[in-house]
């Protein structure tokens, strides 16, 4: 019998990225702190899954000052946001492939 291969977006795929990339499609926008106190990370470790992220072209940064204090915030690029969409996708077509071979 053949099955389907899935070819997941590692860059996507790890739980921490998916979890900051679901909340930026659904906030649009949020800063460090937001993202920080959303996800219960370390600076260190939300750093370097937004670098992966930056690198990869699926999110940008914004700086800006917000009174005198500088804050970062974070958002999905056009492509990002096609690519996370094509992840969720793809997701939902290997769970209903999942599903498939649990009704049998």
């Amino acid at each position: 019998m053949n099955y389907k291969v899935f070819d997941f977006n590692n860059v996507i795929h790890e739980k921490n990225r998916l979890l900051i990339l679901t909340l930026l499609l659904k906030c649009e926008k949020m800063s460090f702190s937001e993202l920080k106190e959303n996800l219960n990370l370390t600076d260190g470790n939300l750093v370097s899954h937004l670098k992966v992220l930056e690198d990869n072209k699926i999110i940008e940064i914004e700086k800006r000052f917000v009174g005198r204090k500088p804050k970062t915030f974070y958002k999905l690029t056009k492509d990002g946001k096609e690519k996370f969409l094509n992840y969720l996708n793809d997701l939902k077509n290997f769970l209903i492939f999942v599903g498939g071979i649990y009704d049998r």
